[in-house]
């Protein structure tokens, strides 16, 4: 198998979590967030749902991958390491209620003489237990326990320009999967085949190259259901004069694109027809104002400032890094788009915009991902940035 990136990126990735263990006083980091072991080694299956990890030891040259038995050949083929560097714990660990991986882990760590070092764990990751933890402990009795939740999330918020690559075609994967998924709304269509229609042009890609699966399903949150950002879709059928939100994401080697728009079936009510020049209007000011030197913090003042001046607030976050990731989440977990954040921007670090609007019975959202380039912010998709008005149309090709 081909690795997405060449070797030397990734020994520079691990040169770089190195240097931050060593600013944190880590000698040892304990990695079980699937997105940051294949940052830091490639692995790539569908295989988190059983605990794995990759060991960083600060002075050993290659990580360790400690995993299923059944899964080790996946981690011999899709990564950079060793063979000798994969080890494999038998079945009898899995959903088991007397054994637990970690155990196996500890004494793992023990033969090879790290059971006394300070050790730092993802302890605010989806993929890391408190019985886990609570093992590991058990199982190092000597060992000095660290939170080093993001410490390699960190490290990934600035991207190589072969990242960026891989999420330009993630945006061309977006930009066809919100295209078709639009075509497809229309009155007595049911929300799950445009759903349908969405998944398959996601997993099929463009011509020239495939996608994969997101990490988050589209949600397709319609009529009184689009003042609740997260509802995903039914087997009810669309109704003119409804609102449709679409949000979803292009997704290439697990990079990701995310695109979210809002579809009237017919003419829009009054509401949307005054709240949708506002939120375009804020969504230029603030990719005017994005640029290196410029504030998280600063960005959300700007389209604070912008919809304040039309009546309107917003209580969530504007946005947040975006990249790499695997279910259930495709942000980065690390800068966030909103007050008091004083991450500095910094040139191909990368965002998804969604300064989306929500009220008591209805809402908007257009977002955009963007790139923090050498001078300002460009787009990553193209698909056209405004409210979408779908008219249905007879067979005779007369409005109805």
């Amino acid at each position: 198998m081909v690795l997405p990136f060449d070797i030397l990126e990734y020994q520079q990735r691990l040169q770089k979590t190195k240097k931050r263990m060593a600013d944190q006083g880590i000698d040892v980091l304990l990695i079980t967030d699937p997105a940051n072991m294949n940052y830091l080694s490639g692995y790539d299956a569908w295989s988190f749902y059983v605990h794995q990890m990759l060991v960083v030891i600060i002075d050993e040259p290659q990580p360790l991958w400690i995993g299923r038995y059944q899964d080790a050949n996946g981690a011999r083929v899709t990564t950079w390491i060793y063979d000798e560097n994969v080890i494999a714990y038998p079945d009898y660990y899995v959903h088991s209620n007397v054994y637990h991986p970690m155990d196996f882990i500890a004494d793992i760590l023990l033969q090879i003489g790290q059971g006394n070092r300070k050790i730092g764990v993802e302890k605010d990751h989806y993929y890391f237990t408190a019985k886990a933890f609570e093992r590991l402990e058990r199982g190092l009795p000597n060992a000095n326990f660290q939170d080093a939740t993001l410490l390699v999330n960190s490290v990934r918020i600035v991207k190589s320009d072969q990242e960026i690559e891989y999420m330009r075609r993630a945006a061309q994967i977006a930009d066809v999967a919100m295209t078709k998924g639009v075509e497809s709304i229309d009155p007595g269509v049911r929300e799950c085949d445009t759903a349908a229609e969405i998944y398959y042009h996601l997993v099929r890609g463009t011509p020239d190259f495939g996608g994969e699966y997101p990490a988050i399903v589209p949600l397709l949150p319609t009529g009184d259901h689009t003042s609740i950002p997260h509802l995903t879709w039914s087997d009810r059928p669309f109704v003119k004069g409804n609102a449709v939100i679409v949000e979803l994401a292009g997704c290439y080697k697990r990079y990701h694109v995310p695109l979210a728009r809002t579809v009237s079936i017919g003419e829009p009510n009054e509401k949307m027809k005054q709240v949708a020049p506002v939120v375009l209007e804020g969504i230029q000011n603030v990719l005017d104002f994005a640029k290196p030197g410029v504030t998280c913090g600063e960005l959300e003042e700007v389209w604070r400032k912008s919809i304040k001046k039309h009546g309107y607030e917003k209580e969530a976050r504007l946005g947040y890094s975006v990249g790499l990731n695997y279910p259930p989440d495709w942000g980065e977990h690390t800068a966030s788009i909103r007050k008091g954040d004083s991450t500095i921007l910094e040139p191909n670090m990368t965002f998804h915009l969604i300064p989306a609007l929500w009220f008591d019975t209805d809402g908007i959202e257009i977002s955009e991902t963007f790139r923090v380039t050498e001078s300002g912010s460009e787009r990553f998709t193209t698909y056209p940035q405004e409210l979408i008005i779908r008219d249905h149309m007879d067979l005779s090709g007369q409005i109805s």
